[in-house]
């Protein structure tokens, strides 16, 4: 019989127990749902509602529960629904009665919520602790690449000259703003359940605090009902992973056009690359294309944790044993992709000669030359005018900017004069940006002491 079969005449039917478990996917949650029913069984002792001989032997034989699960000696089983009733279930038959006992002051709905909370906790320390990995890992490479320039695009189409280093340091910050919005969502996960009952507390003079320090929250859910149907921070956690893979995409993309021949600016290394079945010259970027593919797996995630929350009143409700799978997906996919794509990265080859080479194509020195212009005393939109006449010149006759003679220059204006050909020197271009956060070496070494600084090294 059930654990919960005393209201009930006959026994479930196989369908529904297949249907109605979950403990195919949140046998996950063992290490947390063990964690749990520790402190809480110490809690109980603590308030007198267990005696000290009944605390300890059911928190040795968790102990030994835990041990057996680590050492793959447990099998668990379907017509115990989860992973609380199974381990429940386990205790019971090693200690009778007094494993019986420990339910007393709780209920699978704020058990389960604190075991979620725990592992989103856990997750979020390991995946900050993987983006720091990888924020090191640019800063490396951008140490490595102070003076190699290439073109910066707009709409895909060049621009102006940027180093490479500039380049790289932009996705830093992009990282920088998702373990921000990581330690916010830790906060908010930081809250204990456990102790609120099904929706409404307990009558048993209980001590929550003392389970908040006990299990490393911060402060307890201050309303039982709330404790028990939120998954905001779910919500909150799939939605920060959504951005970060989001910029891991964007990355991939690219590196993925970087390594083309049309761009040919970097070459993954062959291990971290894939070939063709037919076509014995190529040397795909796999990785990076499956890390941008599984970029729509998480987004996914997303909308079904949303939708599974989107109508359901307080408070627990049956569907929320779905959110457990989005989630653990979630973590696992990122995880990997935060992982394989560090490796990725630290083993391209960067062509710096092919990104010089573009850099002095495509006129990226056109707005320097503007900026020359207004520097002599013409309003902008007019410089803009005149450069732009300039290029459709060079255009059509096939020169660069920096090509063309002094006289043929001053035919679009007499303010040209022989310094302007400095002034529009690609290295001239980039070192003579004066604004913070600009792409000079001056600026791009201050963004490299402050992520240091930022990182701890």
């Amino acid at each position: 019989m059930k654990l919960w079969g005393g209201r009930f005449s006959k026994e479930t039917a196989s369908s529904v127990d297949e249907f109605n478990a979950s403990i195919d996917f949140d046998q996950k949650l063992y290490k947390q749902d063990i964690q749990g029913s520790i402190a809480h069984a110490k809690m109980l002792a603590k308030q007198g509602i267990l005696s000290a001989t009944e605390a300890e032997l059911i928190i040795e034989n968790l102990d030994a529960i835990h041990k057996e699960i680590e050492a793959g000696k447990v099998e668990f089983k379907i017509e115990f629904e989860d992973i609380h009733m199974n381990i429940e279930k386990l205790l019971i038959d090693r200690i009778g009665d007094t494993g019986k006992k420990l339910h007393t002051a709780r209920s699978r709905n704020d058990q389960v919520a604190v075991d979620i909370r725990l592992y989103v906790k856990e997750s979020i320390t390991e995946i900050t602790n993987l983006l720091k990995k990888m924020q090191k890992t640019i800063i490396s490479i951008a140490e490595g690449h102070m003076d190699t320039i290439l073109p910066g695009y707009t709409h895909l189409q060049r621009a102006q000259p940027v180093t490479f280093a500039y380049h790289i340091m932009a996705y830093f910050q992009m990282f920088s703003r998702d373990i921000e919005r990581l330690d916010d969502c830790y906060k908010r996960t930081d809250s204990l359940p456990l102790g609120s009952g099904a929706l409404a507390g307990t009558t048993y003079n209980t001590d929550r605090e003392f389970l908040a320090k006990e299990l490393g929250f911060s402060v307890i859910c201050n309303n039982a009902m709330d404790a028990v149907s939120d998954r905001d921070f779910i919500i909150e956690f799939i939605s920060d992973a959504s951005t970060i893979m989001m910029h891991l995409s964007r990355f991939c993309e690219e590196l993925i056009l970087w390594s083309s021949s049309e761009f040919d600016f970097i070459e993954m290394d062959d291990a971290y690359s894939t070939g063709s079945s037919i076509m014995p010259q190529k040397k795909n970027p796999d990785l990076a294309e499956l890390i941008r593919g599984k970029t729509g797996r998480i987004y996914g995630n997303l909308i079904n944790i949303l939708t599974i929350m989107k109508s359901l009143p307080m408070a627990y409700n049956k569907d929320m044993q779905e959110d457990k799978p989005p989630l653990f997906d979630t973590v696992e996919t990122l995880k990997s992709s935060l992982y394989v794509f560090n490796e990725m990265i630290q083993t391209m080859k960067i062509k710096k000669d092919n990104m010089n080479h573009a850099a002095k194509t495509g006129f990226l020195n056109a707005t320097d030359a503007a900026d020359y212009l207004v520097e002599k005393g013409i309003p902008f939109r007019e410089c803009h005018s005149i450069i732009g006449r300039l290029v459709l010149y060079c255009v059509e006759n096939n020169h660069s900017i920096e090509s063309l003679s002094l006289d043929k220059l001053k035919m679009f204006s007499d303010k040209f004069e022989d310094d302007i050909f400095e002034k529009i020197d690609i290295k001239n271009c980039i070192e003579s940006k004066k604004s913070s956060g600009s792409t000079s070496k001056k600026s791009v070494t201050i963004m490299i002491e402050n992520a240091k600084r930022k990182l701890n090294i």
